[in-house]
């Protein structure tokens, strides 16, 4: 989304100012209770209290229900990781995978500052990265989404591969912060070092998949741009073969992402030829469904 005004960011914090108001009512604070907040003591449980709280060990050890108390800090703490790999420049509906992801990365980012979150931002490309740390302010937090949503998309010609650096990440931010990973998730093992992370962060990822990536165009041959390997090939869609391999690469993809995000309710996937906005507010309302379920 290279040239973002001010105007269009005032727009769209609007938007989530009022779905706050509104549809969401609670949903985006109430989604990280409990990994948010400093934890105080054990007391007995109470009918009412969130069920999500109770210390199973102690409520074994003692014979009755028992859960844990937390000082709810005053505010939460995102950091956004955005992967601009070159992978996310495809688009086959009018969108590419990057700007439905940059969309969202805003929406997320509007939404901490609408809350009076502090919000950083760590941004990777094949080129290296650069980090904005969290700190609280509409105003701030408007500056560092307009840095991320005007930034030129790295060449197709050159390094496919971003080296995310997840050990500095460590440091991005205090201990149960909110990491929201923004990024292509293709097929491969976890980051070294993923599960310290997510011991430390309350980790969410997020995915923006093109129509081709759930299902190939039936029966036709097609000469696609492939930025990875920096040519035009030739898909043959009526290839057995080629459906074959893509329905591969899609499961070990899924796999992948499954395996970074175990709990559904961390993962969204959402659509280059759906609304953005939608998808995200529907993926908080099914994080307070589930959650609440756990």
């Amino acid at each position: 989304m290279p040239g973002v005004s001010p105007a269009m960011l005032r727009r769209l914090e609007w938007r989530v100012r009022h779905a706050l108001e509104t549809v969401l009512t609670g949903d985006y604070r109430s989604t990280f209770r409990g990994r948010g907040m400093e934890f105080d003591q054990v007391v007995k449980y109470s009918w009412g209290d969130d069920v999500r709280d109770i210390d199973w060990n102690v409520t074994a050890r003692l014979g009755e229900p028992y859960r844990k108390k937390f000082v709810e800090e005053r505010e939460v703490c995102l950091l956004l990781v955005f992967e601009d790999a070159p992978s996310l420049q495809f688009g086959s509906a009018g969108r590419t995978r990057r700007e439905t992801l940059l969309e969202l990365a805003a929406l997320l980012m509007l939404l901490g500052a609408v809350n009076r979150d502090r919000v950083g931002l760590l941004y990777a490309s094949p080129a290296g990265f650069w980090f904005r740390r969290p700190l609280p302010g509409r105003e701030t937090t408007l500056h560092t989404a307009s840095l991320l949503l005007g930034q030129p998309p790295p060449s197709i010609d050159g390094d496919p591969h971003v080296e995310l650096p997840w050990r500095f990440a460590l440091g991005c931010a205090p201990r149960h912060s909110v990491l929201l990973w923004l990024g292509p998730f293709a097929p491969g093992p976890e980051p070294a070092g993923w599960p310290v992370l997510r011991r430390r962060y309350q980790a969410m990822g997020f995915r923006a998949d093109d129509p081709w990536d759930v299902q190939l165009p039936a029966g036709r041959r097609l000469p696609v741009f492939d930025p990875l390997a920096g040519r035009i090939s030739m898909l043959n869609t009526a290839s057995a073969d080629e459906r074959a391999a893509h329905a591969d690469w899609r499961a070990r993809r899924e796999a992948a992402f499954t395996a970074l995000f175990p709990h559904s309710i961390d993962r969204m996937v959402a659509r280059t030829d759906a609304p953005v906005f939608e998808a995200m507010v529907e993926f908080f309302h099914r994080r307070i469904r589930t959650g609440a379920a756990r």
